[in-house]
């Protein structure tokens, strides 16, 4: 008799915030749109039997020609338990469930500490973590076929 999957948030919280505006006050004088580069990661780590931490990192920097006008690092984490879920369908859990739930409040972090900072709100675009993972999954078959 196999116990039935348990998928449970148990909690979701800021774990690393901050921004920084190097060329300030002068950079709140600029006119020009910045040009918005986004980078996204995810992990996952286990912290007790069936319990894991899951983090949903953006790093976001703003910038006019060379100048930074602003970086915003937010890592958007959550504790959710999964348990009696075989291990091939767990990290699917991991890696696409836990950061689609994470991912809203990722995306508000990163608008509000942009309004806070003085400028425009921030909207990440909606990101498709199932295709993500499938993404890196198949890096690294290919890099497993090349290794051999």
């Amino acid at each position: 008799m196999t116990e039935t999957p348990v998928f449970n948030m148990d909690k979701i919280y800021v774990k690393d915030l901050s921004l920084e505006i190097p060329n300030a006050p002068q950079i709140f004088l600029e006119r020009e749109a910045p040009q918005i580069e986004v980078q996204l990661h995810t992990a996952a780590s286990a912290i007790d039997e069936g319990v894991y931490e899951v983090t949903v990192t953006a790093t976001v920097t703003a910038k006019i020609g060379d100048k930074v006008m602003f970086l915003i690092e937010v890592k958007q984490a959550g504790i959710f338990t999964v348990r009696n879920v075989p291990e091939a369908e767990k990290t699917p859990v991991l890696a696409v469930v836990c950061p689609n739930i994470l991912f809203p409040y990722l995306r508000e972090a990163v608008s509000d500490v942009s309004v806070r900072a003085g400028f425009a709100p921030v909207l990440l675009s909606p990101i498709n973590f199932d295709v993500l993972y499938q993404q890196q999954q198949a890096q690294s078959q290919a890099a497993g076929a090349t290794i051999q």
